[in-house]
């Protein structure tokens, strides 16, 4: 592991997050939406819908994967000396909550629809394999999980970005600066 001296992430880590939130918050998070409560009747629409938040979901997935693998390569920057330590518990967490969400969700993701009868071609191009078979009620059932998990994700990033405003342009604190 290599020590960050700066207060500030460094620049592949700002541009890996990023370039996920941008990802999740207009790719994947408004075709789920779309697909769940505004389900289009035109059936090949509809598939390639399914197909554009499923690839991305990988691509998330895949994301996170080299986020964490670098956040251990060089660990994120120390906290501003003033850092409340209730502010650190929390933002922990809520770091913690999304990484492990932004991994789950792909996961559920993909095995529903592997149960649900589908396999997955990533951006209709690449074939992922199917490590379960068609089966209703564990499609039920992990249906059920990724959408429990789309709402627990919806609440997190919405206290994240609250909180990402909060430090940058009310309290014009040290955190914000850190991811900018």
């Amino acid at each position: 592991m290599i020590q960050s001296s700066s207060d500030q992430f460094r620049s592949p880590a700002k541009l890996l997050h990023w370039i996920t939130a941008l990802i999740v918050i207009a790719v994947v998070i408004p075709a789920g939406v779309w697909i769940r409560y505004f389900e289009p009747a035109d059936q090949a629409f509809k598939m390639r819908l399914y197909n554009l938040h499923e690839s991305f979901g990988v691509v998330v997935f895949s994301l996170v994967l080299i986020r964490l693998v670098y956040r251990w390569l060089y660990p994120p920057p120390a906290w501003p000396m003033n850092t409340p330590a209730w502010v650190r518990l929390l933002a922990g967490f809520s770091h913690a909550s999304l990484y492990t969400l932004l991994i789950l969700m792909p996961v559920t993701g993909f095995l529903a629809t592997n149960a649900w009868g589908f396999p997955l071609k990533v951006f209709e191009v690449l074939p992922l394999p199917s490590p379960i078979g068609k089966d209703e009620v564990l499609a039920k059932a992990l249906s059920f999980t990724h959408w429990c998990g789309a709402i627990a994700m919806g609440v997190l990033l919405t206290a994240h970005m609250a909180g990402g405003i909060y430090h940058r342009f009310m309290a014009r604190d040290a955190l914000a600066r850190r991811m900018f």
